[in-house]
């Protein structure tokens, strides 16, 4: 079976609940197209390079996800439709990334250094 990173940014306006139900929607909709969410992750909220429909900020999410062609594309429409939603992008890998993404590891280093320098 194919697999796919999907990302979406939600509106800054959210609460993490809300974001949180907004990727639990998400899972939904491949579950019920016979695929499979792996791994989701919440990466936070971030700034933008620049504004995107009126939001500096958004919060960032990310689904790890085994489905046929059909099944994300039904993903995509409508996540397309959600208002909540100001991006998303669906990316076809060759394997899933196996523990924190790229994104989880930078943030948990960053933790780490501000602890040493108030620690020192």
């Amino acid at each position: 079976m194919p697999l796919y990173e999907h990302v979406f940014l939600a509106r800054q306006d959210l609460s993490q609940a809300q974001v949180d139900a907004l990727a639990a929607t998400a899972t939904e909709i491949v579950e019920g197209h016979a695929g499979k969410v792996t791994k989701t992750e919440t990466w936070g909220l971030k700034n933008l390079a620049y504004k995107i429909k009126r939001n500096r900020k958004a919060h960032f999410v990310m689904l790890n996800i085994e489905a046929s062609g059909d099944t994300v594309a039904e993903l995509e429409r409508q996540t397309s439709i959600n208002e909540d939603v100001i991006r998303y992008m669906t990316i076809r890998v060759d394997e899933l990334e196996g523990g924190p993404s790229v994104m989880m590891r930078k943030s948990d280093r960053e933790r780490t250094r501000r602890r040493e320098r108030e620690g020192a």
